[in-house]
């Protein structure tokens, strides 16, 4: 297992890594999504709680309550062994959803949730938060309800590692969503992009555009 880096110091370069992981909790029968994320993250803490430490690894909510992510539990010195460290948590959670009759749905958006009519947002703590993104955007639609993702936090310190980190990844991003593209299928249907959800990710902020940059 790849260890935390526990340490104070401000992470330069490529010195740590933090990686995390959405999935969707859909019903074993049906697929369609299950919105019991505090019910499993309950199962295991013995309260509801927004996150726990597994091993290395941590797993807590999203937005909605059908999703749970899976993440580093601090930065990690190294990606080697991540991939092991995070199926063993997936099927440490897959046990906790034989309870419900449910399991994880890898991908970046469910084929045929309607994102306007099933959407639950996550009801506890740091709900407000989630409340003030629903005024603010509507979360429902696939731009936030149904939209799942992987995250690579890499860290820089000082204005010129910030400069030589966008000029690496400014070459890297276009060609991701090339590589990765996993949601050709959304409303039941095949959609015009092969990456439905970077088109939705694109728009989904519209009144504020700079957060999505």
């Amino acid at each position: 297992m790849t260890v935390s880096i526990n340490n104070k110091r401000p992470l330069h370069l490529f010195e740590g890594f933090g990686v995390e992981m959405e999935y969707m909790i859909v019903d074993c029968d049906t697929l369609n999504v299950l919105p019991i994320t505090d019910r499993v993250l309950e199962k295991v803490a013995g309260k509801v709680v927004n996150e726990i430490s597994q091993n290395g690894t941590a797993w807590s909510n999203e937005l909605v309550l059908h999703v749970i992510e899976i993440k580093t539990d601090g930065p990690a010195i190294s990606m080697t062994g991540l991939g092991a460290a995070f199926h063993e948590q997936v099927k440490s959670i897959e046990e906790v959803l034989k309870e419900f009759n449910g399991r994880l749905m890898p991908g970046a958006i469910h084929p045929w949730m309607d994102p306007y009519s099933e959407i639950r947002l996550w009801p506890h703590e740091y709900n407000p938060i989630y409340e003030a993104y629903n005024r603010i955007f509507d979360c429902r639609g696939h731009g936030w309800a149904n939209l799942q993702s992987t995250h690579l936090n890499l860290p820089f310190h000082g204005d010129l590692e910030f400069e030589k980190l966008h000029a690496v990844l400014r070459i890297i991003l276009p060609l991701i969503p090339a590589m990765a593209a996993s949601s050709p299928i959304a409303d039941g249907e095949k959609k015009p992009f092969l990456d439905f959800r970077m088109e939705k990710y694109r728009v989904n902020s519209t009144r504020i555009p700079s957060i999505t940059g």
